[in-house]
């Protein structure tokens, strides 16, 4: 028996103990270990944060009913390793659970806590299944298994995983509200800019777009020359001296802007051309991010008022300007290639999904328009999985992924919960464990 005990130790964790103690799986009958039977009447709310595991806990211990808090540990001297006989948080601990209870823990006015040893209230089945779970070497812990799992368990943890993507989004996109004051305009330039860089260039693009306000670009949004004079040489790469017209002439139109609006390039260090694509190189992005502002008039008003996911597709269906379609630097020619200068649409998707979709759901959030939340939701569900290695993983388990609502949320789900074994946090896992 001890060696049965020293040897689950090892294997222990606390989030095991948590989701037993949460969804009452213990063997009965129960009892503290000074010899009272426990009845446990609600296990309270879990506590993700600082302070006593569980709050609000309700219990009975023989004839008196007890309201409270419950700490729980692996072992019982680990609450003098945590310091909580010097907390006062834990004065109102009325339970202390433990899977083994190797010492006697008293309060900070000396009072001796009751104390619920798991150790044999544990069924062995699930603690196997658990420890076979989070100790499996596959990226998707539950990956040959999952098939077991009803498939409205599943598409409820996809929503959830979901609503958590979207809003881990809405962090960066209201911190960028607030830098800009609250002007959507701006904020939403500055993250579509974003975008169009990939994430090699997606840090220059906004130091781009910084550095050169939309409310600019707006009065000269019929010219697509000056738009791309201002952008290029905000950009830094109209400092250096070209061969080519085409550049020269950008040139000379850009200082007369610089002079007139006081403009302050970013530094042309910031761009990288190295494992990129040429049809991504940023000359390419730059043009065609000047032909999007080009047709599209107040590109977040005009977002707002797009209610069909093909309308965000031709919204975004803007090619790089002439020069380009025999360049992919400037001064240096390459073959002709008019459609690669085109901007694709695997392109469209991903900035659809992770920034034009994004923003129309904090927007709806902000002004409590849930309209605005539904629409973006259901553009998700309007365009394809993303085909990429998390997701083409996924599939090998069997689990169908045909829209973009789905691959975000195994997305989400794979990087927030399965590369972390958060099994116990997921409702996929509690499924399994509880099946």
């Amino acid at each position: 028996m001890r060696r049965q005990r020293y040897e689950s130790l090892k294997t222990m964790t606390e989030d095991f103990l948590h989701f037993v103690w949460k969804f009452k799986m213990l063997i009965p009958p129960i009892f503290l270990k000074s010899g009272e039977e426990v009845h446990i009447l609600s296990s309270g709310i879990h506590n993700h944060d600082a302070g006593p595991d569980f709050f609000n806990a309700q219990i009975r211990f023989g004839n008196t009913r007890w309201a409270g808090n419950v700490e729980i540990h692996i072992n019982a001297s680990d609450w003098y390793k945590h310091n909580h006989q010097d907390d006062p948080a834990y004065d109102n601990i009325i339970l202390h659970v433990v899977y083994h209870a190797d010492q006697k823990v008293y309060r900070r006015n000396k009072e001796s806590i009751p104390t619920l040893e798991l150790y044999e209230h544990i069924d062995e089945n699930l603690l196997n299944k658990y420890l076979m779970m989070i100790g499996s070497p596959e990226h998707i812990p539950c990956k040959n298994i999952i098939k077991e799992v009803n498939p409205l368990v599943i598409r409820n943890m996809f929503e959830r995983s979901l609503i958590e993507r979207l809003e881990q989004k809405s962090i960066f996109i209201l911190n960028k509200l607030v830098q800009n004051k609250y002007n959507w305009e701006q904020s939403f330039y500055e993250h579509l800019a974003g975008s169009f860089g990939l994430k090699v260039n997606a840090e220059a693009f906004e130091l781009l777009a910084k550095s050169l306000p939309v409310k600019y670009l707006a009065k000269h949004r019929s010219e697509l020359f000056q738009l791309e004079a201002m952008l290029f040489g905000q950009a830094g790469f109209l400092s250096n001296k070209y061969k080519d017209s085409y550049p020269n002439e950008l040139k000379a139109e850009y200082l007369h802007l610089q002079r007139k609006f006081s403009f302050k390039p970013i530094s042309l260090h910031h761009w990288k051309f190295l494992r990129l694509r040429p049809s991504n190189f940023p000359g390419i992005r730059i043009s065609q991010f000047a032909d999007l502002i080009h047709q599209s008039f107040s590109l977040f008003s005009r977002m707002l008022e797009v209610d069909d996911v093909h309308q965000l597709h031709q919204m975004l269906k803007v090619k790089a300007s002439e020069y380009w379609n025999i360049h992919y630097r400037f001064d240096s020619k390459s073959t002709f290639r008019p459609k690669t200068k085109s901007l694709g649409e695997g392109s469209r998707t991903l900035i659809m999904i992770n920034t034009m979709i994004p923003f129309l759901f904090v927007y709806g959030t902000q002004k409590s328009d849930r309209s605005f939340c539904n629409r973006a939701l259901q553009f998700l569900e309007d365009i394809r999985a993303e085909n990429n290695k998390i997701i083409r993983t996924w599939k090998t388990s069997g689990i169908p992924v045909d829209t973009a609502f789905e691959s975000q949320a195994l997305l989400q789900l794979f990087n927030h919960y399965c590369r972390n074994k958060k099994c116990l946090d997921c409702k996929i896992g509690i499924n399994l464990l509880g099946s």
